[in-house]
């Protein structure tokens, strides 16, 4: 479609220009374009922003439209321009690059403007000649390359335009990474990193300090809009964006009102701004006004280092501003040739005369393009080495020191195709190019290839994509003591390193215009510390979150944890849930005041059975001892020993053993026990059958047969706790689930029916002895031994049967403590309700000790 509308503006324009009678053809009309010309053997173009104002003409459509006017020259600007010619210049003396060949320019100023821009570009490659005779387009071409444009949506419109025609084009300061697109910038080259590389050393600096909420603004252009881009998908796993808003080119006011208003209301401490100088002058000024502070600014390389903006009043509010820009560069003798530079009165030259009326405030007699400047005529003979302007200033060479690149690249470019040797060229048949006849295609393909080291040792080189390496400096908003704003190169960002990391700080020499002179944060939350997870707010970014402690049992050990981590089995969580802890082992220990406590209980009931054993051993002729079955009485007290002792099995760390001798000694003591009592009641009851008239039962009932009795149902005991062993015994355990926080070392039971059986064979007896006790509480008082054994059992079965709940309820080592309350409370009732009344006669009132009293009472009785 290009080349189809390339052929129809040639049959419409050029063709009826053309007259049958003259062998030539003459241009309509030439743009009336500002310029910098020198002859040469072979020209090339350039394009650069010298002014920064225009003036639109009327586009009525009712008459011819006027030329694009120019305003505002920009003598920092001229310094690119005048760098381009003093390239040139160099490479002109220097012989042995391009010797017998002399390069000559053509340099436009674009005005800051697209259709001036594509005006320069054609104007360039149509040349300068108004009568074209040349019909077979033989010869050098008007110019063989471009060097430009700098602006990104400028560069986009010409590299299309150049492009059909091969024609290479290196800009010096468009960044848009769309340019890297060979299919549609065939011929684009720039010795400027692309945004690409510039968006990724802005991103190494928010991850380098650890901002994580951004505010990012962006000029209403390609360059502004692909930069920004590409920074929202950069930085989306590392940081959030909390607004993102465009200055837009025209109807600038009430979209800065909005933008501010947004500054004002995000949290976002720093904002990261793609735009060129003259994009955000109008924004820059309305913070000023409105006396916006405490925000980092971030900038890129289109204002980074415009001394227009970085000045004393904008320095409250912008000050401390960290930006990305190309690399600077020195050139030597530039500031030698810039100071030598005089005024061209010829046409093609306009540019150094609106430079010389800009750089002295004056005005050349008869030049009435400048007529609002002072009445001051110049002469001509002024002194520049008097001047000190940014236009002379090579200290800080960055969008200069890219144009000398430039020129250089195409200047070793057309070294090697002119280097050439017939028979090993590149072109058709391994031909060369001819010197007489060069094409701009046959240029493009050796810059392509161009590779060379300059003097400051800078490889400048071409990647596939027309782009060079990723190379930035770091700077800095400082206020000095001088009393002005000095932009300091604090750090470097270099792609290529093959350190791994790119980014190079001096942090000791950047300066905060903060309060604490420190780096500012820039959070929506806070970080999580360790013994926190983060919990996402609905609807908001990832960087907005609350921090939530980890449960109890899980942890967490490092910042912005997104879970909490589960301890093991065997560990719980410390306070601070940053940590797994062993968790405390717990039993019931003999340290301990619970085990003290009740070690010190079964101590003294075993103390005291012993004791009442010997005073009954030691009485056991008494009538008191012997009423009341001597022999059982011992076997009761014995067990009753065992009773208390087997208690203290319960208390200390379970092992093996302990776990199966508590639950073995417990039953079997205990069966013994109540078959004492049981035996004693069966005799009272016996006892007093015997004495009514012709009743002889006792004798199916005596010492033997009491013996046997205890014997036979203490065995069946023996064998439940045998079965029990054999088939599943208790075992020490590691209890992690009762308690998070400890584990408890206790005697898994193994049989859960084996251990009932045990509890349920004490509890059957012990039923039946409380039965026939309670049958024998009226007989007279001298067997009233029964209503003792019954108060016993009452209390026994009483604490058995509060027992089952509270063991089930208890936690931890309380369940052992339980148990052994339980073994203590009932023996402790067996042993005072049935030999405490005994122990007072034997003991208090020893003369009621004798057949005669105790007959007496039981007269009494009856």
């Amino acid at each position: 479609m290009i080349q189809v509308f390339h052929a129809v503006v040639y049959l419409v324009l050029v063709l009826p220009a053309c007259s049958t009678e003259e062998p030539s053809c003459k241009l309509q009309e030439r743009f009336q374009l500002s310029s910098l010309y020198k002859k040469g053997d072979i020209i090339l173009g350039g394009i650069f922003e010298v002014s920064a104002k225009t003036i639109a003409p009327d586009m009525s459509f009712q008459s011819k439209p006027d030329e694009w006017k120019c305003e505002g020259f920009d003598i920092s600007i001229f310094q690119r321009a005048q760098t381009m010619v003093f390239a040139i210049e160099e490479i002109n003396k220097d012989p042995h690059l391009l010797p017998n060949i002399t390069l000559g320019y053509i340099l436009y100023d674009n005005c800051v403007k697209l259709p001036v821009s594509l005006r320069a570009a054609t104007a360039l490659i149509g040349g300068l000649d108004r009568v074209i005779t040349d019909y077979n387009c033989q010869g050098l071409p008007p110019v063989l390359a471009i060097v430009g444009d700098p602006t990104s949506t400028n560069s986009i419109a010409i590299s299309r335009l150049l492009g059909v025609f091969h024609i290479p084009m290196i800009s010096y300061y468009a960044t848009c990474p769309c340019l890297s697109n060979k299919r549609e910038h065939p011929s684009f080259f720039r010795t400027i990193p692309s945004d690409a590389f510039q968006v990724k050393a802005m991103v190494e600096i928010i991850k380098h300090f650890k901002w994580t909420w951004i505010g990012a603004i962006a000029s209403e252009d390609d360059y502004g809009q692909y930069a920004i881009t590409t920074f929202s998908e950069e930085i989306r796993n590392i940081a959030c964006i909390s607004f993102m808003e465009t200055i837009p080119k025209i109807n600038q006011k009430p979209k800065i009102l909005t933008i501010l208003n947004k500054i004002r209301q995000s949290t976002a401490t720093v904002i990261i701004i793609f735009a060129s100088g003259v994009d955000i002058t109008a924004l820059v000024k309305e913070i000023v006004l409105q006396n916006i502070t405490g925000k980092q600014w971030i900038a890129s390389d289109g204002w980074s280092t415009s001394s227009t903006l970085a000045k004393k009043e904008n320095f409250p509010s912008f000050g401390g501003t960290v930006g990305i820009t190309i690399r600077r560069g020195e050139i030597t003798g530039l500031e030698k040739f810039l100071l030598q530079v005089k005024p061209n009165f010829d046409l093609n030259n306009k540019l150094s005369i609106q430079f010389w009326e800009a750089m002295f405030e004056c005005t050349f007699q008869g030049n009435k393009t400048n007529q609002l400047l002072p009445s001051k005529i110049c002469t001509g003979t002024e002194n520049l080495e008097i001047t000190q302007t940014a236009y002379s200033n090579v200290l800080q060479l960055r969008g200069s020191y890219n144009v000398y690149k430039a020129v250089y690249a195409l200047a070793h470019a057309l070294h090697n195709m002119l280097s050439c040797e017939n028979g090993t060229g590149p072109f058709k048949n391994n031909t060369c190019a001819n010197v007489q006849n060069i094409q701009p295609w046959q240029l493009l393909h050796y810059l392509r290839h161009v590779n060379f080291t300059n003097h400051l040792g800078e490889t400048v080189a071409f990647d596939e994509n027309g782009d060079v390496l990723g190379i930035y400096d770091v700077v800095n908003w400082q206020w000095t003591a001088g009393g002005y704003v000095k932009i300091q190169t604090i750090g470097s960002f270099d792609q290529s390193s093959t350190h791994g990391k790119g980014l190079f700080l001096n942090e000791s020499n950047i300066q905060w215009n903060f309060d604490s002179g420190q780096v500012p944060v820039s959070v929506c939350s806070n970080s999580c510390q360790p013994g926190t997870r983060k919990a996402f707010r609905k609807g908001e970014p990832i960087c907005c979150f609350d921090c939530i402690p980890c449960a109890d049992g899980e942890i967490s050990t490092h910042t912005d944890s997104i879970e909490c981590i589960q301890c093991p089995h065997d560990q719980w969580s410390n306070p601070g849930r940053n940590c797994c802890l062993l968790k405390e082992v717990e039993f019931l220990s003999y340290s301990d005041a619970m085990g003290i406590t009740l070690t010190t209980a079964a101590l003294f009931g075993a103390s005291f059975s012993c004791t009442v054993l010997a005073i009954f051993i030691h009485h056991r002729y008494t009538p008191v001892v012997k009423a009341n079955n001597s022999e059982m009485s011992f076997v009761l007290l014995v067990s009753l020993t065992l009773c208390f002792l087997c208690s203290l099995c319960f208390i200390g760390q379970p092992s093996n053993f302990t776990c199966i001798i508590r639950h073995v000694v417990f039953g079997i003591s205990f069966v013994v026990c109540v078959s004492s009592i049981l035996v004693k009641t069966i005799v009272v009851l016996m006892a007093f059958t015997a004495t009514l008239p012709g009743n002889n039962t006792m004798k199916w009932f005596g010492v033997m047969q009491q013996r046997c009795t205890i014997f036979f149902l203490t065995c069946i005991q023996s064998l439940i706790c045998t079965f029990w062993l054999t088939t599943s015994p208790p075992f020490p355990t590691q209890n992690t689930m009762s308690q998070n926080a400890k584990i408890l070392l206790e005697c898994n039971t193994g049989s859960s029916i084996g251990f009932s059986c045990l509890l349920g064979y004490i509890g059957l007896l012990a039923c039946i002895c409380f039965f026939l006790a309670f049958l024998a509480r009226n007989l007279p008082d001298t067997f009233n031994e029964a209503k003792f054994i019954t108060f016993s059992m009452l209390i026994f079965c009483t604490v058995w049967i509060t027992f089952i709940p509270a063991y089930i309820s208890s936690p931890g080592k309380y369940t052992v403590a339980v148990e052994v309350f339980a073994i203590l409370a009932s023996s402790f009732g067996l042993l005072f309700l049935i030999f405490a009344p005994k122990c007072y006669i034997i003991i208090l009132k020893p003369k009621s000790n004798n057949r005669k009293a105790l007959m007496g009472r039981s007269n009494m009785t009856k």
